[in-house]
């Protein structure tokens, strides 16, 4: 196995362990807990190229569903089908999608990193309020007082933080990825 190889594997591996981690450092709130998820999901998507950003988050379910106690909602398929389960499905095409915009720009720079992580937070947000609307036939009031309005002032220091770090990340990750 080429050096190139393991050192993908091992940043996949980094970002699935990361986004895990994630789901420990919460503050519960019904239904919707807040959680660090969602803050390495961003950092994958913008330091990470496309497929292995959404690999990590792939794996990250993977792991899940097949029993690791990883999920804020505990594991396996119940956990993943849970009302909160749409916000972790949402994560695959919202890191996929912010690390296109990255890839398609080519700057890596703050305001490029900015737009990736708003663009991936809205991706979790829209599969995620349909899923605990549809789980739980709530209303659309009721839908964005539990699943939204809580979140905003933490998904903007996310997305701020992310912005912040994620340069210097994308470069040292760019670095790592270019050494032969």
């Amino acid at each position: 196995m080429e050096r190139k190889q393991i050192t993908q594997i091992v940043l996949v591996s980094l970002f699935t362990a990361l986004t895990a981690a994630g789901a420990f450092i919460r503050i519960p709130l019904p239904p919707v807990p807040i959680t660090l998820q969602t803050l390495f999901a961003m950092l994958a998507a913008t330091a990470l190229p496309p497929a292995m950003a959404t690999l990590s988050i792939v794996v990250y379910l993977l792991l899940g569903i097949i029993g690791l106690p990883i999920f804020t909602a505990g594991s396996g398929l119940g956990a993943l089908l849970s009302p909160t389960g749409g916000y972790l499905i949402g994560m695959v095409p919202a890191v996929f999608l912010g690390s296109l915009i990255m890839k398609l720009l080519h700057k890596g720079n703050r305001i490029q990193s900015f737009s990736a992580a708003v663009s991936a937070t809205l991706i979790i947000y829209i599969v995620g309020l349909w899923w605990l609307s549809e789980s739980m036939d709530l209303s659309l009031t009721a839908t964005l007082s539990a699943g939204l309005l809580p979140f905003i002032p933490g998904d903007i220091l996310k997305i701020i933080v992310t912005a912040a770090v994620a340069p210097s990340v994308r470069k040292r990750i760019n670095d790592l990825l270019e050494t032969r």
